[in-house]
């Protein structure tokens, strides 16, 4: 990951008093709830009490406690503690903002209600059943405001700690259905509900004036509590869109913020890391694809198996080549030179193993181990290991690389059954092909000085092929590593002959 941007104090300040001011405004909305009830019952008397005792509960006391649940999360944005300390509370404070509020709601709307007047002016006697409903349902309202409220502030928290920290959250305690249920409760019941209380409480004149206060306090509360619900359940939702669109697209650098504490951040951490094993894939995809063509490095790929492929035996055909002389060019050629030169000369190379399907198992040196038929299945193994080096051997002959350094190219084949897997301890793995057919290629190749040939073949790679090429009988020999001689064969170029 590049380097974040580490946040300047003027930033982490802006993010802080966003929390506060969105706390904040459940003053707001409660002085326009009880100014529209002032303005269409013309009683303006009781706004003084009303003002003040929304000032100490929803300003004053809000904000102590705001800042409390906050100071956590404030200490890490400041460079102290650790994000793992804070995870629990921001993944909680939306809920524990908005029992706050709620109790101070209830707190307040009782002592509008029922305590004994000591101010100016003050709220006649309501029919029990009103002011209770009215307590329970204002202050329900805005826990719920607040719930949904911060939510929307907790989304654009993560974005902050997820651009310049990395890190997202990992826990998580909503549940969407549940967030989703509450929000339609709150706009489609609580307005129909104190209507009906009204209804029965109430009379004549009385009654409409309360139904129209109800209405309009509900429009109002509405609209400002589907704005923010609206946001806090789509945002994830659309944030995730829109990362799932650029994947299909094809850009596999996509990591998105985890916004929400519900299910779908779940989801969205999920997405996360199913983009990074995608990435991974890729990369082992390309980096496969540098040594065998595209649709090897897909087969291969279909059957790993939680990163290792599947180890088996298999009858498979096995190349083995090396450079003739090179240990005597390593002597006098520069070493950036000779690398160079070698490069070039296994470039050349693993065009032909490509086109005719071999795995590049292994580089030792200037030489391959390349497996035909496994671990990639290849029913015409063994001619398309013969074909290969006759290919490799034409495209080396009279080339020369950097340097102005000629390569000769000993080639040994045979084929047998061989057992391949992944090997290794930890994060250290290799696929390895193991058994005698690996050892006799190795000792062919090695035979090609001895004989003063390019390409040597086993008597069981010969037989496996059939009539599609010529081949010359050397004889038998000994194999070192063997204690039954084998018979061997050479085969070139000019010897190939067409496809029966």
């Amino acid at each position: 990951m590049s380097e974040l941007p580490v946040p300047s104090a003027s930033e982490v300040a802006a993010i802080r008093l966003r929390y506060f001011t969105m706390v904040a405004s459940v003053f707001v909305i409660d002085m326009a709830m009880t100014t529209l009830f002032s303005a269409i019952s013309g009683q303006w008397q009781w706004m003084p009490r009303n003002v003040v005792s929304s000032m100490v509960a929803l300003l004053l006391l809000n904000f102590l406690q705001a800042r409390y649940l906050l100071a956590p999360v404030d200490r890490f944005l400041n460079g102290k503690g650790r994000f793992e300390d804070i995870q629990r509370r921001l993944t909680q404070l939306p809920i524990l903002t908005a029992r706050n509020v709620g109790l101070l709601t209830l707190a307040l709307w009782t002592f509008r209600f029922h305590v004994p007047v000591f101010m100016p002016g003050h709220l006649p006697d309501a029919p029990l059943a009103d002011s209770i409903s009215t307590i329970v349902l204002v202050s329900f309202f805005f826990f719920t405001y607040t719930y949904f409220l911060v939510s929307d502030y907790l989304a654009k928290l993560c974005v902050f700690l997820f651009r310049h920290y990395g890190r997202n959250l990992e826990l998580y305690f909503g549940s969407y259905a549940r967030k989703l249920a509450v929000a339609l409760f709150v706009v489609a019941v609580l307005p129909l509900a104190a209507i009906v209380i009204d209804m029965y409480s109430y009379g004549g004149e009385a009654l409409r004036t309360e139904v129209l206060v109800d209405v309009v306090d509900s429009l109002l509360a509405m609209a400002v509590a589907t704005y923010f619900v609206v946001r806090s359940l789509l945002r994830p939702v659309r944030i995730l869109t829109r990362g799932m669109a650029d994947v299909t697209k094809g850009d596999l650098t996509v990591r998105l913020p985890v916004t929400s504490n519900d299910e779908i951040g779940q989801l969205t951490s999920t997405f996360n890391r199913m983009v990074e094993g995608l990435r991974d894939r890729e990369r082992i995809r390309e980096t496969f694809g540098k040594y065998v063509s595209a649709s090897v490095a897909n087969a291969l790929i279909e059957q790993t198996r939680d990163g290792v492929i599947r180890a088996e035996a298999r009858e498979a055909t096995v190349l083995f080549t090396d450079i003739d002389g090179f240990t005597g060019i390593a002597e006098w050629l520069p070493a950036e030179t000779l690398v160079t030169a070698v490069n070039e000369y296994l470039e050349l190379i693993l065009g032909p193993i490509q086109r005719y399907g071999g795995v590049v198992n292994n580089f030792i040196g200037d030489g391959l181990l390349v497996s035909f038929n496994l671990p990639l299945a290849n029913p015409d193994h063994a001619n398309a290991a013969v074909a290969a080096a006759i290919e490799i051997s034409r495209l080396v002959s009279g080339r020369t690389f950097a340097g102005g350094v000629a390569f000769g190219t000993r080639i040994g084949i045979n084929t047998g059954t061989v057992i391949g897997g992944t090997v290794g301890a930890g994060d250290r793995l290799s696929y390895t092909l193991l058994g005698d057919p690996v050892n006799t290629a190795a000792r062919l190749q090695e035979l090609n000085k001895a004989h003063g040939t390019r390409i040597l073949v086993s008597d069981a790679t010969r037989q496996r092929c059939g009539e599609r090429f010529a081949f010359r009988s050397i004889g038998t020999v000994s194999v070192r590593g063997r204690a039954e001689p084998a018979t061997i064969y050479s085969c070139g170029e000019h010897q190939a002959v067409a496809a029966a």
